[in-house]
Order: C-alpha cells, then sequence, then structure tokens
C-alpha cells in the first residue's frame, strides 16, 4: 500500500506536496506472536490456530497472529515478564501465574472452584472477575483478551491407584511455578514438584517425580502412557486457561480490532472447550489399548474437603466464597 502512495505521487508529480499525509494515511497492520507450551497435535493449538484465521479474515488482513506451539519463544513465565513490557507477543496461561500479579484472582485454579462449562461461562459476568481483570490490566500491563478457554479435567497420572487423599502422601507430583498450583497438590495429599512442562517425560524417566497431574489431552502428545501405568478421575482442577496480552499493545489497536481479538478468541474458546470435553473418553479408550488402567474408584468427597486447605492457607477463601455467591455456586 505505501509503494503504490510513492509510485502515485511520482507519477502525478506531486512530490512537491507532502507525500508523508499520503504515506501516513495508509492502513497501519499488527501482529500478534502468540505462545503456547502444548504440542502441534493438542486439540488447543488448532483451536489457536482457528482463532488465529478468523481474527486475520475479520479484519481484511490487518491483525495478524502468529501462533507458536511447544514454548517455541520461550518459557511461560518469561513470555509473562515480556508482555508486561508491553511486547507484541500473547500467551496461553492459567490463574494460578495470573496470582502471582493479583492474588485473588488464583482462586480460579483452586481445587474443584468451577466444575461445569456452564460455571465457567457464569464466571464472565461476575464482578468480582472483572475487578481482577481490570487490576491486572492497569497495574501490570496484562490484558486478558479471553478466559473461555477450558482444557477439561486435571486427573493424577501414577504408578498406583489413588482412592484417596493419604494415598497421595509421600508422592512427588510436578506442578507449575505458582502458588496455588502447589497448595492446591499438597491440599489433595501430594507434595509439589515445580516442573516445566517439557522436562515432565524425563523427569518421570530418571523419578525426579512419582506421577504428574493433566488433563486427559496432554497424555498421549506427551506420551506419558510409556513411564505411568494409572489414570486416577480425581477432576481436581477444572483447567480454565487465560490468553493473555499486552494491555499497552492491546490500547494501541483500533477498537475493531480489538473487538475481533476478543470475540473471535471466545468464540473459538467455547468450540476447543467443548471438543475437549467430547474427546475424553476417546483419549481414555486410546489410552487403555496402550497399557494404561482407568481408575474411576476415587473418592471425591474426601478430595474435595482436602482441596479447601489450598484456599485456607493462601488465605482467599473469602475470594472463593464472593466468587461462588456471584454465580450461585
Amino acid at each position: 500500500m505505501k509503494n503504490l502512495a510513492v509510485i502515485t505521487c511520482a507519477a502525478l508529480g506531486l512530490w512537491a506536496l507532502d507525500c508523508s499525509n499520503v504515506l501516513a494515511q495508509a492502513p497501519k497492520t499488527f501482529t500478534l506472536k502468540f505462545n503456547h507450551v502444548l504440542g502441534p497435535k493438542e486439540p488447543y493449538h488448532d483451536g489457536f490456530l482457528k482463532w488465529a484465521k478468523a481474527v486475520e479474515q475479520r479484519t481484511n488482513g490487518g491483525l495478524k497472529i502468529d501462533v507458536f506451539h511447544s514454548a517455541q519463544l520461550g518459557l511461560e513465565e518469561d513470555i509473562i515478564e515480556q508482555i508486561r513490557q508491553g511486547a507484541n507477543i500473547g500467551q496461553n496461561t492459567d490463574a494460578a501465574r495470573m496470582g502471582n500479579y493479583v492474588p485473588g484472582i488464583a482462586v480460579m485454579n483452586g481445587p474443584y472452584f468451577v466444575e461445569t462449562l456452564e460455571e465457567v461461562a457464569k464466571l464472565r459476568k461476575a464482578p468480582t472477575v472483572a475487578k481482577w481483570q481490570e487490576e491486572l490490566a492497569t497495574k501490570f500491563g496484562l490484558k486478558v483478551v479471553s478466559f473461555n478457554w477450558v482444557q477439561g479435567y486435571r486427573h493424577f497420572f501414577t504408578n498406583k491407584p489413588i482412592k484417596t487423599p493419604e494415598d497421595l502422601k509421600g508422592l512427588r507430583i510436578r506442578t507449575p511455578p505458582a502458588p496455588i498450583w502447589q497448595e492446591s497438590i499438597r491440599a489433595l495429599g501430594a507434595v509439589p514438584v515445580a516442573m516445566a512442562f517439557g522436562e515432565m517425560y524425563p523427569g518421570l524417566q530418571q523419578r525426579a517425580i512419582d506421577g504428574v497431574e493433566l488433563v486427559y489431552n496432554n497424555i498421549p502428545g506427551g506420551r506419558f502412557y510409556e513411564v505411568l501405568k494409572v489414570a486416577n478421575e480425581t477432576r481436581h482442577i477444572m483447567l480454565v486457561n487465560f490468553e493473555v496480552v499486552s494491555a499497552k499493545w492491546f490500547n494501541s489497536l483500533p477498537k475493531e480490532y480489538q473487538d475481533a481479538l476478543v470475540e473471535e478468541a471466545d468464540r473459538a474458546g467455547e468450540e476447543t472447550s467443548r471438543q475437549i470435553l467430547r474427546l475424553e473418553a476417546e483419549v481414555e479408550q486410546q489410552l487403555k489399548s496402550r497399557g494404561m488402567t482407568i481408575n474411576k474408584d476415587v473418592d471425591l468427597a474426601a478430595f474435595r474437603k482436602a482441596g479447601d486447605k489450598a484456599f485456607e492457607v493462601l488465605k482467599i477463601t473469602d475470594a472463593k466464597n464472593a466468587v461462588h455467591k456471584e454465580i450461585g455456586k
């Protein structure tokens, strides 16, 4: 467009006029480099690609999203700091890591905080959650574009059956490096070990950890069935993910681009979330065929009761109760 403007000025002999005015009218394009830690075969990656395509089409190429899987741009925590500095980078993350900045929002990553997609939908209208998002943007430069992305239910994957929290005693379970996550796993009976996503497989091989807590769709992609024998359906966290960009970068976008980014993220997130929950039964069968045992004999009441300790330790029980009241849970 700019080259065409220059050629037009020259052809018309208008160099005496300020062609910079013509160039300034050329539409500005924006690019977002979006990072996530999951593999290219995960449902989320396909969902992010659909989001990118929808945004590019809706903005006629004015806003383009380049999606990078497997943490190609770097570790999640490092990317979040780059986002805070205003870089045109986005990250798929969670309330646990956002809780490092606004402690209350970490409740969304706590044990049994929400347990259905309908409850997640209600969170978008909860005043307390809206207040936390505003604080993230204004004080810490982190704009939550969408949290309509639910990765499924987290379960404990180990080498022995787990029925009650007592069965996890002494087991070293990998967690992301965030307080609510570590306290959740500790409250549920295990020993939390902070470890990057990509280090889990070798960590299990070397017995640095005894198990992981992940969603079903993580297991085939990471080949964890090769080093773990039992999937224990504790459903202890319904993993709500956040798509986060720089507040400064977001505010630089035209209003129609902002709307496209947010609305298409919500749309793709809902579609992907429902697909993931539908796929869980298929993944179960796939894991069975690869030798894993699916343990459904789990005392969920005992796990729910134990999970409350995580909110108490981090002093965010009041925040949990406030949001639950707002969503009618």
